[in-house]
């Protein structure tokens, strides 16, 4: 995900602190990775350079002086451009768990106890996302239906490789 990018599409509705941004940012897309504040103001500091945001204000706080940024002409034509712009479908075909497959294979441990351990571990996540999303609002229903989708689509290839397991030890053990 591009954090540049999605400061710059909630910018658009208004100028914001830093402090703002990544509050709605974690409420929006960081229930699982909130943003540390690091990243937050070293994300602004580079738009800022960029010119794809401006400092509108600067108030005086407890602590430092906080900045209220704001989206420029540039910012908006470059979040429009990346919006427009689908994203790279991403194959795993260098799947850690297939190369932990043929290593088991290869030095004679269980690929198919491993397979099984997986086939434990996807079902665990699928139950919590399958409870988170009960009682999610409609956003957080989504984010769940997209990993879901994505862990059943595992679940398909961990049954696949184990019935194929055979087969596929004859081929690596060569």
């Amino acid at each position: 995900m591009s954090i540049g990018h999605t400061f710059l599409g909630l910018l658009e509705s208004g100028p914001r602190h830093g402090y703002d941004l990544k509050r709605t940012f974690d409420a929006r897309f960081g229930h699982d990775r909130p943003l540390a504040y690091g990243q937050v103001y070293s994300t602004l500091a580079r738009l800022l350079k960029n010119g794809l945001v401006e400092v509108e204000g600067i108030e005086p706080g407890g602590g430092p002086e906080r900045k209220r940024y704001a989206i420029t002409d540039a910012g908006i034509t470059d979040v429009e451009r990346w919006l427009a712009q689908p994203e790279k479908p991403e194959p795993y075909l260098h799947s850690t768990l297939y190369t932990k497959v043929v290593l088991a294979l290869l030095t004679g441990r269980s690929a198919a106890e491993l397979l099984d351990t997986q086939r434990a571990e996807h079902l665990r996540l699928m139950r919590e996302l399958t409870r988170r999303k009960s009682g999610g609002d409609l956003a957080d229903q989504l984010v769940c239906d997209h990993a879901l989708f994505h862990l059943e689509a595992d679940l398909r290839w961990l049954e696949l490789t184990a019935a194929r397991l055979d087969q596929l030890a004859k081929e690596v053990t060569k």
